[in-house]
């Protein structure tokens, strides 16, 4: 059974930093909470230099100012969501990662499942398939299994790769609104709005991925996958299936 209620986010502000350390999907939603709203919605040059000024590498190790980034685009703000997370956690001393690990996962113009931002950035299951290969946490399609704080890739209609219609967001939870209808809600980046809270009607999804980060420490470990994915690579030149997706995701169909 779906959920019918949107998780109150208020309390997953209130943990602690230890309680955070121990939930990642808390402390995701508690990051969403402090992201900012609207700047616009582009996906020119222009948003993707200021999507790289947005997280740079420090005396501190990663930084990452998510204002910097307005305009936006949805990969863009899912992917500035799930690094302030990381650097909370590191902050609180809930992770280690490496200078060398924190330097990767910079956007430097990485081609599309190239290094870590390319396959988040790419078409096809791009959070999905990092996560799959870096071990990093579990992947699913069923909206029984999903939590708020996942991370969840939508597919518009059926295509996947080179025709496909996509969104990448972090799920809120489901709701049923007073017209009776069940609605997705999410945190991304949406056309002429940036960054946004919204949601979407359910019945508008043809296929959800949602993928859970249970082993941010995972993130280590990237130079034992490719450097360019062999299978998100091609996904701008050809068309491949929900059932490819789901395959390269691990999920069994």
């Amino acid at each position: 059974m779906r959920h019918s209620l949107l998780v109150v986010l208020s309390l997953s502000l209130a943990a602690s930093t230890s309680a955070l350390a121990t939930d990642f999907n808390a402390l995701v939603l508690s990051t969403v909470a402090k992201m900012p709203r609207g700047g616009g919605y582009s996906v020119d040059a222009e948003a993707f230099r200021n999507l790289q000024r947005a997280i740079t590498f420090g005396p501190r190790g990663l930084d990452v100012v998510p204002e910097v980034a307005q305009p936006s685009f949805c990969s863009g703000a899912s992917w500035l969501v799930f690094l302030k997370a990381l650097t909370t956690l590191r902050d609180s001393g809930g992770l280690n990662l490496s200078p060398a690990a924190q330097r990767a996962l910079l956007v430097q113009g990485q081609d599309d499942g190239q290094g870590l931002w390319g396959p988040w950035n790419a078409n096809g299951p791009g959070t999905p398939r990092l996560f799959f290969e870096l071990g990093a946490g579990p992947n699913f399609k069923n909206d029984a299994e999903a939590r708020p704080g996942d991370f969840l890739k939508i597919f518009w209609t059926e295509a996947v790769g080179r025709s496909e219609r996509g969104h990448s967001v972090v799920f809120l939870g489901f709701e049923r609104g007073e017209d009776g209808v069940e609605y997705v809600r999410y945190f991304s980046s949406n056309e002429n709005v940036g960054f946004v809270e919204t949601r979407t009607p359910r019945s508008r999804i043809q296929y959800p991925i949602y993928s859970r980060l249970t082993r941010p420490e995972a993130f280590e470990d990237f130079r034992e996958i490719p450097d360019r994915d062999p299978y998100l690579s091609t996904l701008l030149d050809r068309e491949s299936s929900i059932q490819e997706a789901w395959e390269k995701s691990g999920i069994r169909r």
